[in-house]
């Protein structure tokens, strides 16, 4: 393994920080892709992980930052368009290279008929790594644990004691990016039984949002209570925060298909091939829960 490179795009994100910091913790070989060279790349270097800077649609950037590397994970901002255009990049140098797995980041919701623009190249995606003859593993995640901390909602809980989505009665089974960087590493150090697959990834429990809403607050120590609110609320609410109209138009038809069940479900994949149990809504809001106080 001293001579495998494990390259880690969307390396100062979320679910990336936490595939390094496996990878890492097993000994790998890391190199991290990161869009600038700042003060995140500079802590990267600091842990001795190997950082290229460049942009996922820079073609070039992207052949340089795959060569010589064993496995990849490929993840796109979900706030920026041209995801079909970055697949298509990342892929044909994971060709070129001869990667020996990939590990693609996808969405619950990706479908071929999805009415969110993100949902459907997230599927096309997919079919690009898989007719690309990528040795690939797709995953598919439900609501990541840290949408209760994004900002918008953030707020609602911290000053407000508030969980206000358009969730209806829908529910689902939220996912730290802690326990799906674990899921990442481990498929990227031992490819072999996961190449080809599509994993639906879920958190401990399967939840409402009023029962969620119980659990933030009993973790805070403070009531919080859900309020379901209307679609063309939510959508005025995020203009308001400044939000691109990409993002908008896939996170009110995603909250369309919550209300309808499609984020549903729970499995034990991350248990199985992680070999820990993912990280519960009370833990997390523990874990972090400066970020939910007031004036926050």
């Amino acid at each position: 393994m001293k001579h495998d490179v494990y390259l880690i795009t969307g390396a100062t994100g979320a679910t990336g920080g936490a595939a390094i910091e496996e990878l890492r913790s097993r000994g790998a070989r890391v190199r991290a892709l990161v869009h600038r060279d700042d003060e995140r790349a500079a802590s990267l270097r600091a842990s001795d992980v190997e950082v290229v800077v460049g942009d996922l649609l820079d073609s070039r950037a992207v052949q340089a930052a795959l060569l010589h590397v064993t496995g990849a994970y490929f993840v796109y901002p979900i706030m920026q368009s041209q995801l079909v255009d970055a697949t298509a990049y990342f892929a044909h140098a994971a060709k070129l290279a001869g990667v020996r797995s990939v590990v693609n980041m996808s969405q619950i919701s990706a479908s071929a008929d999805a009415q969110s623009h993100a949902s459907l190249a997230h599927w096309y995606g997919e079919r690009i790594f898989d007719w690309a003859g990528i040795r690939v593993t797709h995953l598919r995640p439900t609501f990541f644990m840290e949408w209760l901390s994004y900002g918008f909602q953030r707020s609602q809980i911290a000053n407000h004691d508030l969980l206000r989505v358009p969730a209806g009665n829908g529910r689902h089974a939220p996912i730290a990016a802690a326990d799906q960087g674990r899921v990442i590493a481990r498929i990227l150090l031992e490819p072999e039984s996961h190449v080809g697959k599509t994993y639906p990834l879920f958190g401990a429990e399967e939840l409402n949002h009023e029962q969620m809403a119980k659990i933030v607050g009993d973790a805070l120590g403070r009531p919080v209570r859900y309020e379901p609110e209307s679609l063309e609320s939510f959508e005025a609410r995020l203009k308001q925060f400044g939000l691109s109209a990409y993002f908008i138009q896939h996170i009110t038809s995603v909250y369309r298909g919550y209300q309808a069940g499609e984020f549903a479900g729970t499995n034990d994949l991350v248990e199985r091939i992680t070999g820990q149990k993912p990280i519960s809504v009370h833990d997390y809001v523990i874990a972090n829960r400066e970020v939910f106080q007031p004036g926050k």
